[in-house]
């Protein structure tokens, strides 16, 4: 027998939250009038080794402490690319550099979580709740939007990928998008069994939460009728995965039919041994990606910010299997047309022993929290941060936007 709870684990949509009333679908086609706000969230699971993607070459203890880990200086062989005289962006993030002269592109150095946990999973669980060293059953991505009104598009909220991530977890709708390409709950007959067992349902919330889903689905295949040529001649072929989901998420923002919020990841960061050569071609993925989405997105990215973040960073010091581990301090980057880029900001606190975290990590100087706090502030909107990120006390802004 077919049941509600194989439908929600089997199938490639999850739901989360409260519903839409159908009104939704009228006011998302006039949606090229106003300009809707959106972030985007990235994140880089495995803990991203920051030191070697955001490169302090002009740092001589970098180099003594990864003497064949540490790339070259700009002008090298594979150097680095020359942001300020200081920091170079990894030889494979070349794509990115243009976002950075454009000034689109904003790098904050020594971010990371003030939680010492060094486990993927507390980490990663933390970063996506907003809430370090506690468990949170909603993700702070979920609590930056705003409530639920009669209007409100069931395709506000996306995540690309077959489960719905923590950081989008909560009251507020949001759906998983496993493959935009065959997204739908078997064939025609056992989709309408699964739609009438929702509508009969006397479980309120779950009824709604089916109508969200099957508005979801008629949605995303009706968008999905039409052949998408990404504009500006933007490849996302290069990018790998991580380009395939950005190439879902610039469909569905550019149908207009109501994305608020999008959440995309992208694994293969835990590099124990062997990482120059990994992440090499990891990188080169990465931003292929982000520079692919930038170009689809052309004029649209004046409303767009995209963030990356990585549950922690790595050992300042490389280990014996040319590799590095589990550490503090990493990097985020945002990216968009509100972004005051061209930027590297945060507090850089050295590589020097008594400088590291513990005496082997880049020490955090800047809480992701408050690189987050700006963005859900600042570009969607939502002033009530306490609800965000609770307990959390926001410091002064980086102003990385430029309103």
């Amino acid at each position: 027998m077919l049941t509600r709870r194989v439908f929600i684990r089997g199938s490639a949509i999850v739901m989360a939250g409260v519903g839409a009333a159908p009104h939704w679908l009228a006011r998302a086609a006039g949606a090229g009038e106003a300009k809707r706000k959106i972030l985007v969230a990235i994140f880089q699971r495995g803990a991203a080794d920051g030191l070697n993607i955001v490169v302090p070459f002009g740092e001589k203890r970098y180099y003594e402490l990864r003497p064949s880990l540490g790339l070259q200086p700009p002008g090298g062989q594979n150097g680095a690319i020359d942001l300020d005289g200081h920091f170079g962006l990894h030889p494979s993030l070349q794509p990115l550099k243009p976002l950075w002269d454009k000034q689109q592109l904003a790098i904050v150095e020594a971010a990371g979580s003030p939680d010492p946990s060094r486990s993927h999973f507390d980490a990663q669980d933390y970063m996506e709740s907003g809430t370090p060293g506690q468990t949170s059953s909603d993700g702070w991505l979920n609590r930056a939007l705003a409530p639920i009104g009669p209007d409100t598009s069931p395709v506000r909220a996306v995540a690309m990928g077959s489960q719905l991530p923590r950081t989008l977890r909560g009251v507020n709708s949001a759906i998983a998008v496993n493959n935009a390409q065959q997204f739908q709950i078997g064939n025609q007959d056992t989709a309408a069994v699964v739609e009438s067992m929702y509508a009969a349902t006397t479980d309120g919330q779950l009824g709604r939460a089916g109508k969200d889903a099957f508005a979801a689905m008629k949605t995303i295949r009706a968008i999905n009728q039409e052949r998408y040529t990404p504009a500006n001649s933007a490849q996302y072929g290069p990018g790998g995965e991580l380009g395939r989901s950005l190439e879902q998420v610039a469909r569905l923002i550019k149908a207009n039919v109501g994305v608020e919020a999008a959440f995309a990841e992208v694994g293969g960061w835990d590099h124990h041994g062997n990482e120059n050569q990994q992440m090499f071609n990891l990188l080169r993925q990465f931003g292929s990606a982000l520079a692919a989405f930038a170009t689809d997105m052309g004029d649209r990215m004046e409303d767009i910010v995209l963030v990356t973040m990585s549950e922690f960073g790595r050992t300042a010091q490389e280990n014996g299997n040319a590799g590095t581990d589990h550490g503090h301090g990493s990097v985020m980057m945002v990216l968009g047309g509100p972004v005051r880029g061209g930027k590297v900001y945060g507090r850089w606190p050295g590589l020097e022993k008594e400088q590291l975290y513990e005496g082997r990590d880049l020490a955090v100087t800047t809480d992701f929290r408050a690189v987050l706090s700006e963005l859900v502030s600042g570009h969607l909107g939502q002033k009530n941060l306490e609800q965000v990120f609770p307990s959390f006390k926001t410091p002064a802004p980086l102003e990385l936007l430029k309103v």
